[in-house]
């Protein structure tokens, strides 16, 4: 009788433990363009707190060029993933704040959940891991209390303070407001592919420290090539449309296997394809930018 009652616990707390919405694990991670000058995301962070002092509140970055709604794209692609299910992201990248662009909670396909403005930042993460489910704020309920006379800080207001009654299990995502078909707005840039013997892509982002180029192409992809190390590669850089610099560099493993000064093709730390220069900045001597406007081809020598 006591090894019956001990495993009939056992199975009304897996139970229950699958019953708890992987939105209460208490995890807050904030995005923005704010910068760290003023107030601003220290007031989104109090919000939260006052919501539940219990829960953890991280950063992604707050220095997202301001209005740039790619990059805050791009910021949540490279880390999101990392991030156990259940974890709340607020992103508020938003120069459309007070217009009717929509306010959402993404559900992801792997369970995390994004608190941002509909306006092109869910376009990557939609694509790389899905959308199991996306809801619009209701904000006659998820905003926060005597706000209703302020339209332009919906990062305080109303990401924020909903993120983190989603993330304190104060509410469950279902209580977030009406489902939304599983579209979002999408930012139109140059998907990888490979057109015979040639590799398109996008400049996707700057690894903005050093300098390096990081494009979309997946190393996967790249290695439909068949590059070896030490072998040059052929390589255009685009600005809408219009050619910006053309080369040849060699496809290295490491920035030391060429000299200081000198380019490099190599795959980066999220094993995508990029360029270099040894110990210099290949984008500020070659004045290149990142964005959906950026594009890239490559082909083999």
């Amino acid at each position: 009788m006591y090894t019956f009652f001990v495993r009939l616990n056992l199975v009304l707390v897996l139970v229950f433990m699958t019953l708890i919405s992987p939105g209460q694990n208490k995890i807050v991670v904030f995005q923005s363009d704010f910068g760290l000058k003023d107030g601003a995301v220290s007031a989104m962070k109090g919000v939260a707190m006052g919501v539940s002092p219990e829960l953890k509140l991280f950063d992604l970055t707050h220095e997202i060029p301001a209005y740039n709604i790619w990059e805050a794209a791009y910021r949540l692609q490279q880390t999101v993933p990392y991030w156990p299910a259940g974890t709340v992201f607020v992103s508020v990248v938003d120069p459309g704040v007070g217009t009717e662009r929509k306010s959402v909670v993404l559900k992801t396909g792997t369970g995390q959940y994004i608190v941002t403005p509909d306006n092109g930042t869910l376009t990557l993460i939609a694509e790389s891991l899905g959308i199991a489910e996306i809801r619009q704020i209701d904000e006659v309920i998820n905003r926060r209390k005597d706000s209703q006379q302020s339209y332009t800080f919906h990062g305080r207001d109303v990401y924020a303070y909903t993120g983190a009654r989603l993330a304190a299990g104060v509410i469950d995502f279902d209580q977030v407001g009406p489902v939304l078909p599983k579209q979002v707005v999408a930012i139109p840039y140059q998907k990888a592919t490979l057109e015979g013997k040639k590799i398109k892509g996008t400049i996707a982002i700057l690894d903005v420290q050093y300098g390096n180029i990081w494009t979309n192409i997946p190393g996967d992809l790249f290695q439909q090539l068949h590059p070896a190390f030490g072998e040059s590669l052929h390589v255009a850089l685009y600005h809408g449309g219009v050619r910006v610099y053309e080369g040849d560099m060699p496809y290295s493993a490491t920035f030391g296997a060429v000299p200081v000064g000198k380019p490099l093709a190599y795959l980066n730390s999220l094993l995508q394809l990029s360029f270099a220069l040894n110990q210099d900045s290949f984008a500020a001597v070659y004045k290149i930018g990142s964005g959906n406007d950026w594009s890239v081809e490559v082909s083999s020598k």
